[in-house]
């Protein structure tokens, strides 16, 4: 028995009674958190945890109080999982807990691949169920979001990262001019979409991953799982991937929701899509710091540039007509083919077959995972290598940000459309959105 083995047993022992850990398992994906199955004593269960509570150092609050914030969510109806217990310092486990497991599919693809009829309809009702929680029985640690402070922090990260991304200037710029009025603040889940759902034939099974949670404006859980990152692919369901807005408006308002703003909505799907490409820049930065050295983070960096797209395609309506109709810019000329000795671009391909054909086949659980993650990073230098593309333009930002330029300019719109297009072939080719925008704005220069 290895010394995690050893620990997570004694924990058991002290949660649950006497037993053996079996079957113990690494779940794959995770981008904040680490998640392990296991069986003690003839039950399943999940442990949730950062290794150390460094990790946890710039969150509001700890595990404790997620733990607590489960809990009364269950308690109030709503399906979430069963907290067993929560880590002790003397553990020596970091930080987190343990919950009953609960046996499901929440993989998105698979999910949304042929979605139970009602799914929908419960993850509408769920919601509504999770805004109605009252505030007396939240634990005192869930944070009140204020939406002034909010913007002003994502405004400041973006400066620390170099304020240099055009299409996250003119992003913040509309959040500042269309904030909307405060609301009477219910419990927000944060973290409310496709991949934090386990979901069985019957419908949805449990509602995973509290720690994004804070009260505030419930239209922003509405929009979040709306976004078009988290629909997987689904671009004709634009309600989590699963169905209409009206749909699913309708099924949050029958279960007890109040009307949903349309307006607010909307605000709120720039807003989180903003709050999301600064969040993947947010990850190369803790790789940078040493605070998670994985593979995953510096990927998932690059993926700011399928935000990018998606912030575009919500705020162009803002642009004249005319500008919309423009024809795209064209994308510099690729280098011409390699000869002599291999290139960099080579040696690079050679390893991401060996890894596909070699280590890919033989790994199981998360160590595939982390197998594929590495043939991402690969593939994304690869395209990079041969890209005349930049994202950064500080000057252009910083006159987005003040509102020096916008996209009633000339030409600014077409030249912010090709830049998005082709940084996102390089960081995220297969992105659903890219085909999608590359065929519409193609398109409309021919409808004119």
């Amino acid at each position: 028995m290895n010394d995690f083995d050893h620990k997570l047993a004694a924990l058991m022992t002290r949660l649950a009674g006497p037993g053996e850990v079996a079957g113990l398992a690494r779940l794959s994906g995770g981008a904040n958190m680490e998640s392990w199955s296991f069986d003690w004593a003839g039950g399943g269960f999940v442990l949730r945890r950062a290794p150390s509570a460094k990790y946890m150092a710039d969150r509001p609050f700890g595990h404790e109080t997620e733990a607590a914030l489960v809990r009364t969510a269950r308690a109030g109806g709503v399906m979430a999982p069963e907290v067993v217990g929560v880590l002790e310092e003397g553990d020596g486990l970091g930080t987190g807990y343990v919950m009953r497991r609960i046996m499901g599919e929440v993989a998105p693809a698979k999910i949304l691949a042929d979605p139970p009829p009602t799914l929908l309809a419960d993850m509408g009702r769920e919601l509504a169920r999770i805004h109605a929680l009252p505030a007396s029985a939240l634990p005192d640690a869930i944070p009140v979001m204020d939406y002034g402070d909010a913007l002003a922090a994502l405004k400041a990260q973006f400066e620390s990262y170099g304020g240099d991304r055009p299409i996250i200037a003119l992003a913040i710029r509309w959040c500042e001019a269309h904030r909307p009025a405060p609301v009477d603040p219910v419990l927000v889940h944060g973290d409310y979409r496709m991949g934090n759902m386990m979901v069985g034939p019957e419908g949805l099974r449990a509602v995973l991953d509290w720690e994004l949670a804070h009260r505030g404006d419930r239209h922003e859980d509405l929009a979040f799982g709306c976004m078009t990152v988290w629909r997987f692919g689904m671009l004709d369901r634009p309600a989590l991937g699963l169905g209409s807005l009206d749909d699913y408006f309708a099924a949050y308002e029958a279960a007890g929701g109040a009307p949903v703003d349309r307006d607010r909505f909307h605000y709120w799907l720039v807003y989180r899509t903003l709050w999301w490409a600064l969040g993947c820049l947010q990850m190369g930065q803790m790789w940078r710091s040493g605070a998670d050295r994985t593979v995953e983070r510096v990927v998932i960096g690059r993926r700011t540039a399928e935000q990018e797209l998606d912030l575009l395609a919500l705020l162009e309506n803002d642009a004249p007509d005319a500008e919309k109709m423009q024809p795209l810019p064209p994308s510099l000329s690729p280098s011409g083919s390699p000869a002599g000795e291999p290139t960099n671009g080579e040696i690079l391909s050679a390893v991401r077959d060996w890894l596909d054909q070699s280590i890919k086949r033989d790994a199981e659980g998360h160590a595939k995972f982390e197998v594929v993650v590495a043939m991402n990073a690969l593939g994304i230098v690869m395209r990079d290598l041969d890209a005349a593309v930049r994202a950064e333009d500080r000057a252009l930002a910083d006159d987005l940000l003040s509102g020096a330029r916008s996209l009633a300019e000339p030409g600014l719109l077409g030249r912010l459309r090709r830049a998005a297009l082709d940084k996102c072939a390089v960081d995220s080719p297969k992105y659903a959105a890219l085909a999608r925008a590359r065929a519409q704005w193609a398109r409309a220069q021919w409808e004119r």
